[in-house]
């Protein structure tokens, strides 16, 4: 007899619930019977935020109450796991959340009901990795300002003056705080570009390192690099670590990528520091509020390139996201060693 499976999928428009079903129609054998069940949430067209007690959420926890029901599993990347929705699932055992860490999940709570939690991490790495580096490459040679000139009808030859010109990644030092998933890819790309790259990362075994990646220590890395960019979570430790005491560690003349977290950087020491030129340009990603408000700092700066969270953005993105979480799904069917999984004190992971 084949055993059935209830399960909800709460995609949303950029993990879209028909890819999350064909990934999970592929992955699991077909003796499961898979029972699926769908609501699309809202995000990207209306942005997330904090929701009860956990954050980057789609506001629908009302909903998800009403339609969590008897599902076993769940996969989504943006639904609200609060205390509340918990304690409506009473037939829950899995959530597979399709992000690097689940921040929208109350994982504590989840635990005390037995409720295991995996995550999907490295889904963005490439993503995140390229948007890195070409935010690099975009604020060494100003590319948004200059785009605009020549769509505005201007042609500065004058920039090739030596003063004004820009550089290049080929010969300089870039120094990567966080060396995970995507810090191990932003490293691979730039040695294609001929870059000295040193990293910083407490959690790194020198051993692992390929060769010409160079560990060092922090105040090491801000003084050497040409380029900083930021590939580290946000923790109580890592808040604020680049504000106005190592942005003026940093080499003069130096530039800043975050591609990370807004938490990690203070903006306004980050704006002073651009304003004296001590750092000469930034490309960033992430931002302390999400949408920036009007008026903030930076939004009239030259020197900044910015995008709005879109680093991980890609097809491809959501398609790894999809492949992950089926293959998560399909070895807790199958009493399989679980992947992923942040709690493993909830219950059985194979």
């Amino acid at each position: 007899m084949n055993e059935q499976w209830p399960i909800l999928l709460a995609g949303d428009h950029f993990v879209r619930n028909d890819i999350l079903e064909d990934r999970l129609r592929r992955e699991v054998p077909r003796q499961h019977e898979l029972d699926i069940r769908t609501m699309t949430l809202p995000w990207p067209l209306v942005p997330f935020g904090k929701v009860g007690e956990v954050d980057e959420a789609s506001d629908v926890e009302e909903s998800l109450t009403e339609l969590v029901g008897d599902a076993q599993i769940v996969v989504t990347q943006m639904a609200p796991f609060t205390t509340r929705v918990l304690d409506a699932a009473t037939a829950l055992k899995l959530i597979v959340c399709t992000r690097g860490g689940p921040v929208n999940v109350n994982v504590e709570a989840a635990t005390e009901r037995g409720v295991l939690v995996c995550n999907t991490a490295g889904r963005n790495a490439v993503a995140a990795a390229e948007h890195a580096v070409t935010l690099m490459l975009s604020t060494l040679r100003a590319i948004p300002r200059i785009h605009n000139g020549v769509a505005a009808g201007q042609w500065r030859s004058d920039l090739y003056a030596y003063d004004e010109c820009g550089s290049e990644l080929s010969g300089s030092t870039v120094g990567l705080i966080g060396y995970g998933a995507i810090g191990r890819r932003v490293a691979r790309i730039l040695q294609a570009f001929d870059a000295t790259v040193i990293v910083s990362d407490p959690f790194v075994d020198p051993a692992d390192l390929p060769p010409g990646v160079e560990l060092v220590d922090l105040p090491a890395l801000l003084s050497r690099s040409d380029v900083v960019t930021l590939h580290s979570r946000l923790t109580p430790e890592t808040a604020n670590m680049i504000n106005r005491e190592t942005l003026g560690a940093m080499r003069p003349g130096s530039y800043l990528v975050n591609t990370a977290r807004g938490g990690l950087v203070d903006y306004e020491a980050l704006a002073d520091a651009l304003e004296t030129g001590q750092v000469a340009g930034a490309g960033l990603d992430v931002f302390p509020a999400e949408p920036l408000p009007e008026g903030w700092p930076l939004l009239s700066s030259d020197r900044v390139v910015m995008t709005p969270h879109l680093a991980g953005a890609t097809r491809q993105t959501a398609h790894r996201a999809a492949d992950l979480a089926a293959a998560a799904v399909a070895a807790f069917v199958e009493d399989r060693e679980l992947p992923g999984v942040v709690n493993p004190k909830a219950g059985r992971t194979g």
